[in-house]
């Protein structure tokens, strides 16, 4: 294709979009553009909390079906570019008790076969495997020990190309199925991924398989996954569940996990998840402390980040870019604060990343800074105030959160003002996980909450006070939907961002409750990088002094 014609291509999808938007009202899909939008709530409906309940493990989805150490709870997810990617499995069984023994992730090898035909797979690359412990020093808790844990790296891959894998140790037969994955394109202001799944809190349970069903139907090319995962710590060690654990087991002298549901989940999605890349961030279900103050063992272990790639020191804050969309992944449970090595690596992420090859910015961590919910509201207060400014400067176009269990997208705003160059914040909490449903907002009577109990110990400060100018000001709370709130809603689900064209994203929410092609929510989220320019502060490299 020549340039010319990919130009008049471009032009053409561009007057297409321009006049989707000039149709009538009553059936256009509404765009940023149109904002800020006077705020909507959708009232909850009793009936839809689902089946909130864990699947058992005795359910066939979540057994284990390999033998010896054939390989299962395959995966897949992205380096920092479209040339390489990392798979991962799990070998060997986990043991759960007093007396374990951990297997040695040095007696199976950690290979994978792949090309770009299925048979032969022409290539191979070798990793490295690991295993790791959740123990916990007290009488009658039950310590665990993983599956020996292999990540590899694939490179030298070609863009948007259809690649065929098995992974595994050759030298003992103990190697997978064939499973196969498609590349992400080319970074570039016309290059992206067709479709990209975003959920948040997903756990184990009926729910969640809607939510993956509904997911799958959608065929998306990448999914982010914007913490709280497993919920494997709703349990105590002996396997005993709850939803709510402080409320059911609150004489605990640590809080315990059943390390086993991470194995459930990871079966439960290889599924998807072998096949389509999964890019996750930490939340607060996985701090799992575990002895000698360890915490996020776990979740540093199963899954493979391209941190290194991305000259992050940390499994918690990364980056990478899909197409022509850089993303960043931040961490909300560990320091943030200007002096911290994650806010200089940010600092340097987002000096490097060159907006004529990846237009989009997004950025996504767990906690939500704009939430009308009462659940978790203003918790992440000092974070935002950490980090908003630089975010905004570099021009941020999309946030993604999770943490509250609903639905809520925001119209533009940077420090709590309605401003058309600030990002659109999206809450998907609403994965399905067996906790409650949010359904109480702050602004309504009686639940604006106490101050000091939106304290969290793991996020570093209190930083929640009242506001100080706005409809708002002088109050906690608002008595009415806030401003910044566009659209909100209690129901379980997921999205899809379809990023058109250097200026042009349509995002839409599905529910659960729907039909797989009804929509709940849609938006075209318009850049407008005219009247919105970039003014970063320039900053020297701090890899020149670390």
């Amino acid at each position: 294709m020549t340039k010319t014609t990919t130009f008049w291509l471009s032009f053409a999808f561009a007057l297409s979009i321009v006049a989707l938007a000039l149709t009538d009202a009553s059936s256009r899909i509404p765009s940023t553009l149109d904002g800020p939008f006077d705020p909507v709530t959708i009232p909850y409906d009793v009936s839809l909390r689902g089946y909130a309940v864990d699947l058992p493990d005795t359910d066939p989805r979540v057994r284990r079906r390999v033998k010896g150490f054939e390989p299962e709870q395959v995966s897949l997810s992205l380096s920092a570019s479209y040339d390489s990617v990392w798979i991962s499995w799990v070998t060997g069984e986990f043991q759960i008790g007093n007396n374990i023994k951990p297997l040695d992730p040095n007696s199976i090898a950690s290979v994978v076969r792949y090309g770009r035909s299925r048979f032969p797979l022409t290539h191979k690359a070798s990793g490295y495997s690991l295993v790791y412990n959740q123990l916990y020093p007290y009488e009658g808790l039950q310590n665990y020990t993983s599956g020996i844990i292999h990540h590899v790296r694939l490179t030298g891959l070609k863009p948007s190309t259809l690649y065929y894998y098995r992974c595994g140790d050759p030298s003992i037969s103990a190697m997978s199925d064939i499973y196969r994955f498609r590349t992400m394109p080319v970074s570039g202001p016309r290059s992206y991924p067709e479709r990209i799944a975003v959920v948040g809190d997903l756990g184990l349970t009926y729910n969640t398989t809607d939510t993956i069903s509904h997911m799958t139907s959608n065929k998306p090319d990448l999914v982010l996954l914007v913490g709280d995962i497993s919920y494997a710590n709703l349990y105590l060690t002996n396997g005993t569940g709850s939803d709510c654990y402080d409320c059911s087991f609150p004489d605990t002298p640590i809080h315990e996990t059943y390390q086993p549901r991470w194995d459930y989940w990871g079966r439960f999605m290889q599924s998807l998840i072998s096949k389509t890349p999964i890019m996750v961030v930490e939340g607060n279900h996985e701090i799992e402390e575990q002895a000698e103050n360890q915490r996020f063992v776990a979740y540093s272990s199963r899954f493979a980040f391209p941190s290194k790639e991305s000259r992050s020191s940390s499994t918690f804050y990364y980056s990478f870019n899909a197409g022509g969309i850089h993303f960043i992944m931040l961490g909300a449970y560990i320091a943030y604060n200007k002096s911290a090595e994650q806010y200089k690596w940010l600092e340097w992420d987002l000096a490097n990343v060159d907006r004529s090859m990846t237009p989009w910015l997004v950025a996504a961590w767990h906690p939500p800074w704009y939430s009308s919910y009462k659940p978790h509201y203003k918790e992440a207060e000092c974070m935002r105030m950490a980090m908003e400014e630089l975010l905004y400067s570099y021009g941020v176009d999309i946030v993604f959160n999770g943490h509250v269990h609903a639905y809520e997208r925001s119209n533009r705003v940077y420090n709590y003002t309605l401003d058309p160059c600030g990002p659109v914040h999206i809450t998907v909490g609403d994965g399905g996980n067996r906790e409650k449903m949010a359904i109480e907002h702050a602004d309504e009577p009686g639940n604006c909450p106490e101050p000091s109990s939106t304290y969290d110990v793991y996020m570093g400060g209190f930083c929640a006070t009242n506001f100080t100018s706005g409809p708002a000001a002088g109050k906690f709370c608002w008595d009415r939907q806030p401003d910044y709130s566009a659209f909100r809603e209690s129901s379980f689900g997921h999205g899809i961002l379809e990023v058109k064209n250097e200026t042009w994203a349509l995002w839409t929410w599905y529910r659960n409750q729907d039909s797989k092609s009804k929509v709940g929510d849609q938006i075209y989220i318009v850049r407008q990088p005219d009247m919105c320019p970039v003014h970063p502060t320039p900053q020297k490299s701090w890899f020149a002094d670390s």
